[in-house]
Protein backbone atom coordinates (compact mmCIF):
# COMPACT_ATOMS: atom_id res chain seq x y z
CA UNK A 1 0.00 0.00 0.00
CA UNK A 2 1.03 3.37 -0.44
CA UNK A 3 1.85 5.99 1.49
CA UNK A 4 -0.94 7.99 -0.02
CA UNK A 5 -3.23 5.03 0.76
CA UNK A 6 -1.77 4.75 3.84
CA UNK A 7 -2.67 7.97 5.08
CA UNK A 8 -6.37 8.00 3.31
CA UNK A 9 -7.49 5.07 5.81
CA UNK A 10 -6.10 7.27 8.90
CA UNK A 11 -8.12 9.91 7.76
CA UNK A 12 -11.16 8.52 8.97
CA UNK A 13 -10.63 10.36 12.14
CA UNK A 14 -13.89 11.55 13.46
CA UNK A 15 -16.02 9.64 11.34
CA UNK A 16 -15.25 6.13 12.50
CA UNK A 17 -11.63 3.83 13.78
CA UNK A 18 -10.22 2.46 11.13
CA UNK A 19 -9.30 -1.06 11.21
CA UNK A 20 -8.18 -3.87 8.92
CA UNK A 21 -10.91 -6.21 8.13
CA UNK A 22 -10.66 -9.93 9.02
CA UNK A 23 -14.27 -11.33 7.35
CA UNK A 24 -13.46 -14.75 8.66
CA UNK A 25 -13.73 -13.70 12.10
CA UNK A 26 -16.36 -10.40 10.60
CA UNK A 27 -15.36 -6.76 10.20
CA UNK A 28 -15.18 -3.84 12.52
CA UNK A 29 -17.16 -1.08 9.87
CA UNK A 30 -15.73 2.10 8.55
CA UNK A 31 -17.30 5.00 6.55
CA UNK A 32 -16.99 8.48 5.54
CA UNK A 33 -18.68 11.75 3.96
CA UNK A 34 -21.53 10.82 5.83
CA UNK A 35 -23.74 13.74 4.80
CA UNK A 36 -27.64 13.78 6.70
CA UNK A 37 -31.02 15.62 5.53
CA UNK A 38 -33.77 15.82 7.62
CA UNK A 39 -36.84 17.39 6.19
CA UNK A 40 -39.43 17.87 9.36
CA UNK A 41 -43.19 17.07 8.50
CA UNK A 42 -46.13 18.52 9.66
CA UNK A 43 -45.25 18.51 13.52
CA UNK A 44 -47.88 16.84 14.96
CA UNK A 45 -47.10 14.07 12.97
CA UNK A 46 -43.52 13.52 15.10
CA UNK A 47 -41.81 12.43 12.11
CA UNK A 48 -39.01 13.74 10.42
CA UNK A 49 -37.87 12.14 6.43
CA UNK A 50 -34.15 11.69 6.56
CA UNK A 51 -32.02 11.44 3.21
CA UNK A 52 -28.55 9.99 4.57
CA UNK A 53 -25.32 9.75 2.59
CA UNK A 54 -22.65 7.40 3.59
CA UNK A 55 -19.78 6.04 2.04
CA UNK A 56 -18.50 2.39 2.95
CA UNK A 57 -14.84 2.07 3.13
CA UNK A 58 -13.54 -1.23 4.49
CA UNK A 59 -12.21 -2.88 2.09
CA UNK A 60 -13.80 -6.01 0.58
CA UNK A 61 -17.02 -5.68 2.86
CA UNK A 62 -20.15 -6.37 0.58
CA UNK A 63 -22.65 -4.84 3.34
CA UNK A 64 -23.31 -1.46 5.03
CA UNK A 65 -24.96 -1.33 8.47
CA UNK A 66 -26.80 1.66 9.04
CA UNK A 67 -28.31 1.06 13.15
CA UNK A 68 -31.20 2.40 13.76
CA UNK A 69 -31.65 5.26 16.77
CA UNK A 70 -33.40 3.51 19.59
CA UNK A 71 -37.01 5.38 20.35
CA UNK A 72 -37.26 5.94 16.64
CA UNK A 73 -39.89 4.10 14.24
CA UNK A 74 -38.41 4.11 11.30
CA UNK A 75 -40.03 3.61 7.62
CA UNK A 76 -37.43 2.75 5.02
CA UNK A 77 -38.37 4.07 1.46
CA UNK A 78 -35.09 2.69 -0.27
CA UNK A 79 -31.76 2.60 -0.70
CA UNK A 80 -29.32 4.08 -3.75
CA UNK A 81 -26.16 3.24 -5.09
CA UNK A 82 -24.77 7.04 -5.60
CA UNK A 83 -22.39 5.89 -8.30
CA UNK A 84 -24.80 4.12 -10.62
CA UNK A 85 -28.39 5.78 -9.39
CA UNK A 86 -29.46 2.08 -8.99
CA UNK A 87 -31.42 0.80 -6.66
CA UNK A 88 -29.63 -1.62 -3.82
CA UNK A 89 -31.49 -4.36 -1.45
CA UNK A 90 -31.86 -4.03 1.81
CA UNK A 91 -33.30 -5.36 4.96
CA UNK A 92 -33.84 -4.40 8.69
CA UNK A 93 -31.63 -7.05 10.80
CA UNK A 94 -31.22 -7.64 14.78
CA UNK A 95 -27.57 -7.34 16.35
CA UNK A 96 -27.43 -11.48 15.97
CA UNK A 97 -28.30 -11.05 12.21
CA UNK A 98 -26.14 -8.29 11.69
CA UNK A 99 -22.79 -10.26 13.90
CA UNK A 100 -24.06 -13.05 11.19
CA UNK A 101 -23.30 -11.34 8.11
CA UNK A 102 -20.03 -10.11 8.88
CA UNK A 103 -20.64 -7.20 11.40
CA UNK A 104 -18.70 -7.57 15.07
CA UNK A 105 -19.19 -4.92 18.09
CA UNK A 106 -22.78 -5.34 17.14
CA UNK A 107 -25.33 -2.97 19.70
CA UNK A 108 -27.25 -6.73 20.97
CA UNK A 109 -30.49 -4.32 22.18
CA UNK A 110 -30.13 -2.60 18.59
CA UNK A 111 -31.57 -2.75 15.28
CA UNK A 112 -29.86 -2.31 12.04
CA UNK A 113 -30.33 -1.51 8.01
CA UNK A 114 -28.53 -3.76 6.45
CA UNK A 115 -27.58 -2.75 2.48
CA UNK A 116 -26.45 -4.73 0.24
CA UNK A 117 -23.48 -2.45 -1.76
CA UNK A 118 -23.77 -2.94 -5.56
CA UNK A 119 -19.91 -4.26 -5.25
CA UNK A 120 -17.34 -5.37 -2.72
CA UNK A 121 -15.58 -1.86 -1.46
CA UNK A 122 -12.41 -1.88 -3.37
CA UNK A 123 -8.99 -1.29 -1.63
CA UNK A 124 -8.52 2.01 -1.24
CA UNK A 125 -11.93 2.69 -2.31
CA UNK A 126 -15.05 3.44 -1.47
CA UNK A 127 -18.88 2.46 -1.27
CA UNK A 128 -21.16 5.59 -2.05
CA UNK A 129 -25.21 4.96 -1.10
CA UNK A 130 -27.80 7.50 -0.12
CA UNK A 131 -30.25 5.81 2.58
CA UNK A 132 -34.04 6.98 2.23
CA UNK A 133 -36.11 6.85 5.51
CA UNK A 134 -38.97 8.47 7.53
CA UNK A 135 -38.53 8.55 11.84
CA UNK A 136 -41.13 8.70 13.63
CA UNK A 137 -39.79 10.35 17.46
CA UNK A 138 -41.47 12.29 19.41
CA UNK A 139 -38.60 12.76 22.07
CA UNK A 140 -36.59 14.52 19.26
CA UNK A 141 -39.27 16.40 17.25
CA UNK A 142 -42.62 17.85 18.60
CA UNK A 143 -45.12 20.99 18.21
CA UNK A 144 -48.23 22.36 19.66
CA UNK A 145 -49.88 25.86 18.39
CA UNK A 146 -48.19 26.31 15.74
CA UNK A 147 -44.30 26.34 16.71
CA UNK A 148 -42.45 23.17 16.56
CA UNK A 149 -39.00 22.41 18.13
CA UNK A 150 -36.52 19.96 16.44
CA UNK A 151 -34.21 18.36 19.36
CA UNK A 152 -31.87 15.85 18.55
CA UNK A 153 -27.81 14.85 19.40
CA UNK A 154 -26.07 14.89 15.94
CA UNK A 155 -23.29 12.42 15.73
CA UNK A 156 -22.57 13.03 11.42
CA UNK A 157 -20.55 16.00 10.75
CA UNK A 158 -22.40 17.52 7.89
CA UNK A 159 -25.96 18.17 8.88
CA UNK A 160 -29.39 19.95 7.07
CA UNK A 161 -32.64 20.57 8.65
CA UNK A 162 -35.47 21.77 6.08
CA UNK A 163 -38.64 23.40 8.32
CA UNK A 164 -41.73 22.22 6.64
CA UNK A 165 -43.51 24.80 3.86
CA UNK A 166 -44.81 27.53 5.67
CA UNK A 167 -42.34 27.57 9.03
CA UNK A 168 -40.04 30.42 9.85
CA UNK A 169 -37.06 30.11 11.74
CA UNK A 170 -37.03 31.64 15.61
CA UNK A 171 -34.32 29.73 17.00
CA UNK A 172 -31.10 27.59 16.61
CA UNK A 173 -28.13 26.85 19.32
CA UNK A 174 -25.26 26.18 16.65
CA UNK A 175 -23.68 28.30 14.19
CA UNK A 176 -25.73 27.10 10.72
CA UNK A 177 -26.09 28.20 7.14
CA UNK A 178 -29.69 29.49 6.61
CA UNK A 179 -31.06 29.52 3.04
CA UNK A 180 -34.53 29.10 1.46
CA UNK A 181 -35.15 26.57 -1.29
CA UNK A 182 -36.64 26.65 -4.30
CA UNK A 183 -40.29 25.40 -2.67
CA UNK A 184 -40.15 28.08 -0.20
CA UNK A 185 -38.74 26.00 2.75
CA UNK A 186 -35.86 27.13 4.85
CA UNK A 187 -32.83 25.14 5.31
CA UNK A 188 -30.56 24.80 8.23
CA UNK A 189 -27.05 23.39 7.88
CA UNK A 190 -24.14 22.96 9.56
CA UNK A 191 -20.34 21.62 9.94
CA UNK A 192 -19.57 20.03 13.31
CA UNK A 193 -15.85 20.81 13.42
CA UNK A 194 -15.80 19.47 17.04
CA UNK A 195 -15.04 16.04 18.20
CA UNK A 196 -18.71 15.01 19.83
CA UNK A 197 -21.87 15.01 18.58
CA UNK A 198 -23.81 18.26 18.15
CA UNK A 199 -26.65 18.96 20.79
CA UNK A 200 -28.78 20.34 18.13
CA UNK A 201 -31.70 22.75 18.98
CA UNK A 202 -34.06 24.21 16.46
CA UNK A 203 -37.46 26.15 17.20
CA UNK A 204 -40.05 27.35 14.21
CA UNK A 205 -43.65 28.99 13.99
CA UNK A 206 -45.90 29.00 11.47
CA UNK A 207 -46.33 32.14 9.09
CA UNK A 208 -49.09 33.21 6.68
CA UNK A 209 -48.49 30.82 3.61
CA UNK A 210 -48.60 32.22 0.29
CA UNK A 211 -49.10 29.36 -1.66
CA UNK A 212 -49.88 25.96 -0.71
CA UNK A 213 -49.73 22.79 -1.45
CA UNK A 214 -47.49 19.77 0.10
CA UNK A 215 -43.53 19.98 -0.30
CA UNK A 216 -42.08 17.90 -2.70
CA UNK A 217 -38.04 16.85 -2.29
CA UNK A 218 -35.15 19.02 -3.70
CA UNK A 219 -32.11 18.43 -4.60
CA UNK A 220 -29.42 18.34 -1.98
CA UNK A 221 -27.04 20.97 -2.44
CA UNK A 222 -28.23 23.38 -4.58
CA UNK A 223 -27.47 27.20 -5.31
CA UNK A 224 -29.32 29.44 -3.72
CA UNK A 225 -30.91 32.41 -6.37
CA UNK A 226 -33.31 35.23 -6.05
CA UNK A 227 -34.89 37.03 -8.94
CA UNK A 228 -34.10 40.87 -8.23
CA UNK A 229 -36.45 43.17 -6.93
CA UNK A 230 -37.74 46.81 -8.04
CA UNK A 231 -35.43 49.11 -5.68
CA UNK A 232 -36.08 52.29 -5.23
CA UNK A 233 -32.53 53.22 -3.76
CA UNK A 234 -29.04 52.48 -5.12
CA UNK A 235 -27.80 49.43 -3.17
CA UNK A 236 -23.57 48.08 -2.85
CA UNK A 237 -25.28 45.07 -0.97
CA UNK A 238 -24.44 41.41 -2.86
CA UNK A 239 -28.37 41.58 -4.18
CA UNK A 240 -27.28 39.02 -6.43
CA UNK A 241 -25.06 36.98 -4.43
CA UNK A 242 -25.39 33.31 -4.79
CA UNK A 243 -24.16 30.78 -2.70
CA UNK A 244 -24.25 26.82 -2.34
CA UNK A 245 -24.63 24.98 0.79
CA UNK A 246 -21.55 24.58 2.45
CA UNK A 247 -22.27 21.36 4.65
CA UNK A 248 -23.05 19.27 1.22
CA UNK A 249 -20.02 20.23 -0.32
CA UNK A 250 -17.87 16.81 -0.55
CA UNK A 251 -14.98 18.03 -1.62
CA UNK A 252 -11.72 17.62 0.27
CA UNK A 253 -7.68 17.72 0.26
CA UNK A 254 -5.29 15.98 2.35
CA UNK A 255 -1.54 17.58 1.93
CA UNK A 256 1.89 15.82 3.01
CA UNK A 257 4.54 18.42 3.49
CA UNK A 258 7.99 16.67 2.47
CA UNK A 259 11.02 17.93 4.12
CA UNK A 260 10.98 21.60 3.72
CA UNK A 261 13.98 22.05 1.95
CA UNK A 262 12.47 20.55 -1.11
CA UNK A 263 9.52 23.18 -1.03
CA UNK A 264 7.54 19.75 -1.69
CA UNK A 265 3.69 18.47 -0.68
CA UNK A 266 2.39 15.02 -1.79
CA UNK A 267 -1.33 15.61 -2.16
CA UNK A 268 -4.90 13.95 -2.98
CA UNK A 269 -7.90 15.56 -3.35
CA UNK A 270 -11.19 13.80 -3.50
CA UNK A 271 -14.23 15.01 -5.97
CA UNK A 272 -17.56 14.11 -6.89
CA UNK A 273 -18.69 15.09 -10.66
CA UNK A 274 -22.58 14.40 -10.80
CA UNK A 275 -23.09 16.71 -13.95
CA UNK A 276 -24.45 14.92 -16.80
CA UNK A 277 -22.15 14.18 -20.01
CA UNK A 278 -18.94 15.43 -18.32
CA UNK A 279 -15.83 13.24 -19.11
CA UNK A 280 -12.94 15.63 -17.59
CA UNK A 281 -11.70 16.83 -14.44
CA UNK A 282 -8.90 20.18 -15.26
CA UNK A 283 -7.06 21.02 -12.79
CA UNK A 284 -5.23 24.54 -12.98
CA UNK A 285 -2.13 24.49 -11.35
CA UNK A 286 -1.61 27.86 -8.74
CA UNK A 287 0.63 30.35 -10.09
CA UNK A 288 4.49 29.84 -8.22
CA UNK A 289 3.62 26.26 -8.21
CA UNK A 290 4.18 23.18 -10.32
CA UNK A 291 2.89 19.89 -10.30
CA UNK A 292 4.03 16.43 -10.89
CA UNK A 293 3.89 12.75 -10.39
CA UNK A 294 0.10 13.14 -10.98
CA UNK A 295 -2.62 10.15 -11.06
CA UNK A 296 -6.12 9.42 -10.17
CA UNK A 297 -8.63 6.90 -9.88
CA UNK A 298 -12.09 5.95 -9.68
CA UNK A 299 -12.89 5.33 -6.13
CA UNK A 300 -15.89 4.04 -7.02
CA UNK A 301 -14.47 1.13 -8.86
CA UNK A 302 -10.61 1.20 -8.40
CA UNK A 303 -10.37 1.98 -12.30
CA UNK A 304 -7.23 4.14 -13.17
CA UNK A 305 -7.92 7.18 -15.53
CA UNK A 306 -5.41 9.14 -17.85
CA UNK A 307 -3.65 11.64 -16.68
CA UNK A 308 -2.19 14.74 -19.02
CA UNK A 309 0.12 17.61 -17.76
CA UNK A 310 -0.20 20.45 -20.18
CA UNK A 311 1.20 23.62 -20.26
CA UNK A 312 0.95 26.96 -22.26
CA UNK A 313 0.06 26.50 -26.02
CA UNK A 314 -0.34 22.76 -25.58
CA UNK A 315 -4.00 23.64 -23.71
CA UNK A 316 -5.26 25.93 -27.02
CA UNK A 317 -4.26 23.47 -29.71
CA UNK A 318 -6.21 20.66 -28.00
CA UNK A 319 -9.21 23.21 -27.95
CA UNK A 320 -9.56 22.75 -23.78
CA UNK A 321 -11.42 25.80 -22.32
CA UNK A 322 -9.98 26.39 -18.35
CA UNK A 323 -12.37 29.53 -17.58
CA UNK A 324 -9.63 31.74 -17.84
CA UNK A 325 -6.85 33.62 -20.11
CA UNK A 326 -4.17 30.85 -21.27
CA UNK A 327 -0.52 32.03 -20.95
CA UNK A 328 2.99 30.28 -21.62
CA UNK A 329 3.34 29.77 -17.69
CA UNK A 330 -0.23 28.09 -17.45
CA UNK A 331 -0.27 24.55 -16.13
CA UNK A 332 -2.69 22.42 -16.30
CA UNK A 333 -3.68 18.81 -15.32
CA UNK A 334 -6.34 17.20 -17.03
CA UNK A 335 -8.10 13.71 -16.46
CA UNK A 336 -10.21 11.57 -18.53
CA UNK A 337 -13.19 9.57 -17.24
CA UNK A 338 -16.50 7.97 -19.17
CA UNK A 339 -19.02 10.49 -19.74
CA UNK A 340 -21.24 10.93 -15.96
CA UNK A 341 -24.60 9.60 -17.51
CA UNK A 342 -28.03 11.05 -16.01
CA UNK A 343 -28.94 9.89 -12.19
CA UNK A 344 -25.48 8.95 -11.58
CA UNK A 345 -22.02 10.28 -10.32
CA UNK A 346 -18.25 9.56 -10.23
CA UNK A 347 -16.28 9.56 -7.28
CA UNK A 348 -12.47 10.78 -8.21
CA UNK A 349 -9.13 10.54 -6.24
CA UNK A 350 -6.21 13.24 -7.73
CA UNK A 351 -2.84 12.69 -6.47
CA UNK A 352 0.07 14.64 -7.46
CA UNK A 353 3.57 16.54 -6.16
CA UNK A 354 3.34 20.26 -5.63
CA UNK A 355 6.80 22.44 -5.46
CA UNK A 356 5.51 25.80 -4.22
CA UNK A 357 8.90 28.02 -2.90
CA UNK A 358 7.24 30.86 -2.24
CA UNK A 359 4.84 29.05 0.14
CA UNK A 360 6.71 26.20 1.87
CA UNK A 361 9.66 26.17 3.14
CA UNK A 362 12.46 27.31 6.04
CA UNK A 363 12.51 30.12 7.66
CA UNK A 364 15.74 29.56 9.65
CA UNK A 365 15.31 26.68 12.02
CA UNK A 366 11.66 26.29 11.54
CA UNK A 367 9.07 24.95 8.48
CA UNK A 368 6.74 27.81 7.02
CA UNK A 369 3.85 26.65 5.22
CA UNK A 370 1.42 29.64 3.95
CA UNK A 371 -1.77 28.76 1.82
CA UNK A 372 -5.52 29.34 1.25
CA UNK A 373 -7.92 26.85 1.70
CA UNK A 374 -11.02 26.89 -0.43
CA UNK A 375 -12.47 23.29 -0.04
CA UNK A 376 -14.58 23.15 3.16
CA UNK A 377 -12.55 20.06 4.44
CA UNK A 378 -8.57 20.24 4.42
CA UNK A 379 -6.38 18.08 6.33
CA UNK A 380 -2.03 19.13 6.62
CA UNK A 381 -0.28 16.35 7.71
CA UNK A 382 3.86 17.73 9.01
CA UNK A 383 7.13 15.79 7.75
CA UNK A 384 8.15 13.16 10.25
CA UNK A 385 10.24 14.50 13.19
CA UNK A 386 8.71 18.10 13.23
CA UNK A 387 6.26 19.01 16.07
CA UNK A 388 3.71 22.32 15.80
CA UNK A 389 4.52 25.25 17.10
CA UNK A 390 1.75 27.39 15.52
CA UNK A 391 -1.28 27.36 13.28
CA UNK A 392 -3.07 31.05 12.62
CA UNK A 393 -6.49 29.02 11.78
CA UNK A 394 -8.06 27.07 14.46
CA UNK A 395 -7.44 22.93 13.61
CA UNK A 396 -8.55 19.94 15.35
CA UNK A 397 -5.02 17.93 15.72
CA UNK A 398 -3.52 14.86 16.11
CA UNK A 399 -0.74 12.07 15.82
CA UNK A 400 -0.94 9.10 12.70
CA UNK A 401 -0.17 5.96 13.38
CA UNK A 402 3.67 6.54 12.42
CA UNK A 403 3.79 9.99 15.04
CA UNK A 404 3.49 12.34 12.49
CA UNK A 405 1.46 15.81 13.39
CA UNK A 406 -1.63 16.08 11.99
CA UNK A 407 -4.00 19.43 11.45
CA UNK A 408 -7.86 18.79 10.27
CA UNK A 409 -9.12 22.37 9.14
CA UNK A 410 -12.88 23.16 8.54
CA UNK A 411 -14.23 25.95 6.74
CA UNK A 412 -18.11 26.25 6.71
CA UNK A 413 -18.46 29.77 5.71
CA UNK A 414 -18.35 30.48 1.82
CA UNK A 415 -14.39 31.58 1.48
CA UNK A 416 -11.43 30.55 2.00
CA UNK A 417 -9.57 30.36 5.07
CA UNK A 418 -5.64 31.70 4.95
CA UNK A 419 -4.15 28.90 6.93
CA UNK A 420 -0.10 29.79 8.06
CA UNK A 421 1.66 27.08 10.07
CA UNK A 422 5.18 26.82 11.79
CA UNK A 423 6.65 23.57 12.90
CA UNK A 424 9.84 22.89 14.07
CA UNK A 425 12.53 20.13 14.64
CA UNK A 426 12.18 17.90 17.07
Amino acid sequence: MSPIQLAARLLLLLTSAVSVPCFADGFVQTWADAYTRYELLAPERERFRILYDVTATTAGARFYFNPIRQGSEPTVHGVTDLASGKALAWNLVGAEAAEAAGLRRADHEGQFLQVTLARPVPEGGEGRIRIDKTYRDGASYYGAHGVLVFERNLGVRRNAVVLPIGYELTACNHPSQVATEEDGRIRVSFLNRGPAGVPFRLEARARSLRSGGPAAPTQTGQVVTREPATRSLATSARTDFEFSQRAFQDREIVYFLQPPETHSFRLYHDYTERRPGVDRYLNVVRPGSRASKPSARVLDTGEQLKVETLRGSEITQRGIDIGEEVTTETELVAIWFEPVAEGTSTRLRIEETYTDPGRYGLDGDELVWDRSFGRSRNTVVLPAGWYLTASSVPAVVDETDAGEIRLYFENDRPGVIEVFLRAARR
